[in-house]
């Protein structure tokens, strides 16, 4: 039995209860590397879903090259996340960020501390150190609230589709380059704002966990295959 009055209505600020940090790196107008830190992502099979700042770098990035790589750090990497956390690639910086104190950083990965390595199959490099690392083109976005004025212009909906994924093998189930072990991988998670890691142990069995991984494999797997790697 719930006990009465447990609830009250709140107006948090923001509403981030929870999700990976992801790197995203991308490529600069005159060719040089952007990396900045995000966290408002979301995955369905080999589609990612971001939401970006209008103001951001990386926004005006994937507009113009239609292409990035979404490098996911671990716990590990936090200090590297830290570094950029309020860095831009604009300059000038923009006004949004100016208050936020931003600074214009042009040597992100540097900036960082992490290795800049070719990708594949896009321009922009992965993250060297990062466990996951994640090709993508730019399939859709658009204005997020583009129904309500007073909040359309503020941030950006991408919807990417991966062309490459990179796994560290030390998080794979028992060498599997196709699946990733749920108790070696520990990603980095922010949380309001604040950094967290998950605990070392499964909190429970999953249910969901019995149905077969391959029952999940999107026909963009497939679609991946097919693209040449030219870089």
């Amino acid at each position: 039995m719930i006990e009465k009055n447990t609830h009250v209505s709140g107006e948090p600020p923001i509403l981030y209860f929870g999700t990976p940090v992801v790197l995203i790196s991308s490529v600069n107008e005159g060719g040089s590397a952007n990396l900045a830190p995000m966290s408002s992502a979301f995955w369905l099979g080999w589609r990612c879903v971001l939401g970006l700042a209008t103001a951001s770098k990386t926004t005006e990035n994937l507009k113009r090259t239609g292409e990035c790589v979404l490098n996911l750090p671990s716990v590990r990497q936090v200090d590297a996340v830290n570094r950029l956390a309020l860095t831009t690639g604009s300059d000038p910086v923009p006004e949004a960020k100016v208050i936020r104190g931003y600074q214009t950083e042009f040597h992100k990965f540097e900036k960082a501390d992490l290795t800049p390595l070719a990708a594949e199959t896009v321009a922009a490099p992965r993250a060297g150190e990062c466990p996951v690392q994640m090709e993508a083109v730019v399939e859709h976005w658009r204005d997020l609230a583009e129904n309500d004025p007073k909040v359309c212009g503020r941030s950006v909906i991408f919807e990417l589709r991966i062309q490459r994924v990179h796994l560290n093998r030390s998080i794979l189930l028992d060498g599997n380059p196709n699946r990733i072990d749920p108790d070696k991988w520990r990603p980095l998670i922010m949380s309001f704002a604040q950094y967290y890691g998950l605990r070392d142990e499964r909190l429970a069995e999953s249910t969901l966990a019995q149905v077969p991984e391959r029952l999940y494999r999107s026909p963009d797997v497939d679609t991946a295959r097919k693209v040449s790697s030219a870089r």
